[in-house]
């Protein structure tokens, strides 16, 4: 194994890496479908997914993006597909889900990972059209989504949802988009409930993890560092970490976990 050294806050620590860690090929033969997976976390989970031997297929908004990031998937030697989908609009969920199919013939992994967080206004001041687009996309896509692929998917299939620290403690300056988040963690609940015993469904709370998303967190070393600190690890997170998780949850090494939030976040507190 080849390792690459990281530095974090002064120390050095060992970080294998991914395609050198993975021993197994646990979803040879399997469909995983991943939304808003054409950079950050989306993108590592469909990465980490097709090294075990996933067909995968990605979306994005953009087709640009989607280009993008399939030619880096296939020069991996991932078997993958690209379709443009933003997940609240109704035509192109359908769209996404029947192109898979169309290719695929089935699914077997849905991991829903888009997410919007378009204000830093006080709850209170934020405008309903907001308060709406959060909704519609963190949240009420996520069903809708599903309600197209249900009827595909196998027997033994799973579902990974990707909510986020903030939905167990949503923050002043993102309160709506930690609410989406916090829903995410009942909708777990009630989509394992509804899709057994053939579908598992669970969640993964990711913590800091430094994303073009969340680029907050690590343009400002102050920030950066009161991040770390808040972890037990003293470090934040990685997409390979987030990837790792939800790879877990997805895979048979999960077979009897449904219905569970599973927290990565370095020790960060997590209960409600």
């Amino acid at each position: 194994m080849r390792e690459v050294k990281v530095k974090v806050r002064g120390q050095l620590f060992l970080e294998m890496k991914t395609t050198e860690m993975i021993g197994r090929r646990r979803f040879e033969g399997k469909v995983a479908i991943v939304t808003a997976s054409t950079q950050g976390i989306g993108l590592a989970i469909a990465e980490r997914l097709g090294i075990e031997g996933a067909s995968v297929v990605i979306s994005s908004r953009k087709q640009k993006n989607v280009d993008e990031a399939v030619e880096k998937l296939k020069k991996k030697g991932i078997q993958v597909l690209g379709v443009v989908c933003h997940v609240s609009n109704a035509q192109q969920r359908k769209d996404f889900i029947r192109k898979t199919v169309e290719k695929y013939g089935k699914i077997d992994v849905v991991v829903s990972n888009a997410a919007v967080n378009p204000t830093v206004d006080p709850l209170l001041q934020t405008q309903e059209s907001i308060l709406d687009k959060l909704w519609e996309t963190n949240v009420k896509a996520t069903v809708l989504l599903l309600q197209e692929a249900a009827p595909h998917l196998q027997k033994g299939s799973s579902v990974v949802l990707i909510s986020s620290i903030a939905g167990f403690h949503p923050q002043s300056t993102m309160a709506m988009y930690g609410v989406t988040k916090t829903a995410l963690l009942g909708l777990t609940k009630a989509l394992a409930a509804e899709m057994a015993p053939d579908t598992r469904v669970n969640c993964v709370a990711p913590g800091f993890v430094p994303t073009h998303f969340a680029a907050y967190i690590t343009k400002d070393e102050v920030v950066r560092k009161a991040a770390e600190d808040q972890t037990l690890l003293q470090r934040l997170g990685t997409r390979e970490d987030m990837a790792a998780a939800t790879a877990f949850l997805a895979s048979d090494d999960a077979s009897y976990i449904t219905g569970e939030n599973l927290v990565v976040a370095g020790g960060i507190p997590s209960r409600l």
